[in-house]
């Protein structure tokens, strides 16, 4: 009663044929870039400053943090009296 038909014929007929693609096309390279010792030193320093600049808003983020629940506490303390 539940079981389940299946079709008379063992394969299907294919619902995609291929058609013949064209050839890929051809990738022209690109230019070559010239790297010296003064573009490797420039991105050095670049990312020394920007590591540096992220450490130190991290560091304000965090003493803000500090100071905002010393605050609290202290306006919380003051309350209470």
């Amino acid at each position: 009663m539940f079981l389940p038909k299946y079709p008379d014929s063992p394969t299907p007929p294919p619902a995609h044929t291929h058609a013949p693609t064209a050839p890929a096309p051809v990738r022209r390279s690109l230019p070559s870039v010239a790297i010296d010792k003064n573009t490797v030193a420039v991105v050095l320093v670049g990312g020394v400053v920007l590591t540096a600049l992220l450490a130190a808003v991290a560091v304000t983020a965090i003493s803000v943090a500090v100071a905002a629940v010393v605050l609290r506490s202290m306006l919380r303390d003051h309350n209470r009296r």
